[in-house]
């Protein structure tokens, strides 16, 4: 059975990072973007990463560019942005593809575990959220919509 923990991705200074270093935490997988008018999200996530992370939560930032090119930057930018506008330290990642034919395997494995509106699968925008249990498994797939302070309550129930 394939769980969270299966997959590795390139973390936004490029190195190869096994998601089974997570193994046993909460995950809060996101795509995020730059120049989005979801952006100001980045301060929400950090919030619970800092509110939840001793607990067990952790927050994973994956750049996407496919959604009106609101992530044009390269990595050094992005990482500089979070930093300096949202004082981000949850783990980044290098940019990914979350929808069509070159979307990163993680994406297509969370896609296919927790379908959107109406069972479609597609991610709508930037910011779609999926909430992990400790097992690796999908708990919940949430709207760019959804303010990350309104996921503390399930969060909470995934720590417990």
């Amino acid at each position: 059975m394939t769980t969270a923990y299966d997959f590795s991705a390139i973390d936004i200074d490029g190195h190869d990072k096994a998601l089974s270093d997570y193994a046993g935490k909460v995950l809060l997988i996101v795509n995020v973007a730059s120049k989005c008018g979801f952006t100001p999200q980045y301060a929400g996530l950090q919030s619970l990463w800092e509110t939840y992370g001793d607990r067990g939560l952790v927050v994973l930032g994956f750049p996407c560019d496919q959604f009106g090119h609101q992530e044009p930057g390269d990595e050094a930018e992005i990482r500089n942005f979070c930093s300096l506008t949202y004082d981000v330290d949850f783990p980044m990642f290098s940019k990914v593809d979350v929808n069509g034919a070159k979307a990163h395997p993680l994406w297509k494995w969370l896609k296919d575990e927790k379908g959107g509106l109406l069972g479609i699968g597609a991610i709508k925008w930037n910011f779609s959220k999926f909430l992990v249990g400790r097992d690796g498994k999908v708990i919940k797939r949430y709207a760019p919509t959804d303010k990350p302070e309104s996921l503390a309550r399930d969060i909470e129930a995934a720590l417990a």
